[in-house]
């Protein structure tokens, strides 16, 4: 038999299907499942999201091939809002449309390093971006984050890893797995360091319309002097509209970064899916009041996780933000793994381990708490102690 490509034969299965077929053991002796795995949503589309969807994907207009950037229109649009959200001179020209953020990274990290470079991560990491460097062969190399300090990154241990292989910092904030959000002000002096190391600083945004204060700007690295030569950022529109399957995600970056990724694009998907960008670009201005909404709605529920959790037999949150908490687990002697499988067979709970994120994560679990309402979500209390009680 044909031998595989070794840099994919090695990676583990992918982790959401695994934590399903745990799930799949349930009873239901403690009520429904509580999926609190893989972030979704956990509220329908909005009827004219699903209007402007449906039109779009029924018109000829949006069958043939569009530009590789992305569609004009849809550029155009985002553009405005980044420059909005920002406070930035941002248009059209600093955007690149992609199917998903998951592709915005891979097309981003291609563009920055090569096989056999290094490109720095946080610990714990998103794990999609971890594999897909593993594919690329190019090298990882892991920053801890302290849980004392919220899983924040921390600036001298950041600078004390970038070594001259080293072509770019990649984090995420909102941060997947933790929920925690970076403080502008820590995120500024990351850009210096990243500008004054001369690597680029990938930025990955796909919570950003949840932060938990209405109105706050995430940073101000858009108006940094030459940002265009440092920063390159990711977002994401599945979940802000809560369209997921269409993939449909964006890359903000200098004009010189969008015209090389578009040479990745080219070679991926040659253009995003242009039905969803044309609904999309509709959607954008007539939605903002049922997102924020939605962001207050998100805001309540870790609220009701904060809640529930006080006070838990041993049960902790390591760290809470927009969408996700990393919550520890009271059990020592088990890996993270052999957690997440018990609760999800035994009490109906479904999460993430925190090893499935990064090697020094195994006392950690990943709630992707916004997948569930402030009422079930009180449904855990119970559902942990039980566990607890039998461990």
């Amino acid at each position: 038999m044909p031998k595989f490509n070794a840099a994919v034969e090695i990676l583990a299965a992918p982790p959401i299907p695994t934590v399903f077929s745990w799930g799949k053991s349930y009873d239901g002796r403690n009520g429904p499942m509580i999926d609190l795995s893989q972030a979704v949503p956990g509220y329908p589309a909005h009827p004219e999201m699903l209007r402007l969807l449906g039109d779009c994907a029924a018109s000829s207009a949006y069958t043939g091939y569009g530009p590789i950037e992305g569609d004009a229109r849809l550029r155009e649009v985002y553009g405005a809002h980044l420059a909005d959200v920002y406070g930035a001179a941002l248009g059209a020209e600093n955007v690149h449309i992609t199917a998903g953020c998951n592709q915005a990274f891979t097309c981003a990290a291609i563009t920055v390093a090569g096989a056999g470079d290094t490109v720095l991560m946080s610990d714990p990491y998103y794990f999609n971006q971890e594999t897909t460097l593993a594919m690329l062969g190019v090298k990882v190399r892991l920053a801890p984050c302290n849980p004392d300090n919220g899983f924040l990154p921390d600036l001298a241990t950041l600078e004390a890893a970038i070594k001259p292989d080293v072509r770019a910092l990649a984090l995420v904030s909102p941060n997947n797995p933790t929920g925690a959000v970076y403080p502008p002000e820590l995120l500024s002096a990351i850009f210096d360091l990243c500008r004054a190391r001369g690597i680029w600083l990938i930025l990955d945004e796909t919570y950003r319309d949840f932060l938990p204060e209405a109105g706050q700007r995430p940073h101000d690295l858009f108006n940094k002097p030459d940002w265009q030569e440092t920063l390159i950022g990711l977002y994401s529109f599945s979940k802000s509209f809560c369209i997921p399957g269409h993939r449909l995600g964006a890359i903000t970056a200098g004009a010189a970064v969008v015209d090389q990724i578009a040479k990745v694009m080219d070679n991926v998907q040659i253009c995003p899916p242009r039905s969803a960008q044309a609904a999309v670009a509709d959607a954008l201005p007539i939605l903002a009041e049922w997102r924020e909404q939605n962001r207050m709605e998100i805001a309540l529920r870790a609220t009701a996780l904060k809640e529930t959790m006080e006070g838990l037999n041993g049960w902790s949150i390591g760290a809470l933000g927009a969408y996700f908490a990393f919550i520890r687990h009271p059990f020592a002697e088990r890996t993270s793994a052999e957690v997440a499988e018990r609760l999800a067979k035994e009490t109906g709970i479904l999460c993430l381990p925190g090893s499935y994120f990064g090697p020094g994560q195994e006392r950690y679990l990943r709630f992707a708490f916004a997948n569930a309402d402030s009422d079930t979500i009180r449904l855990l209390r119970d559902r942990l102690q039980r566990i607890s009680s039998t461990s």
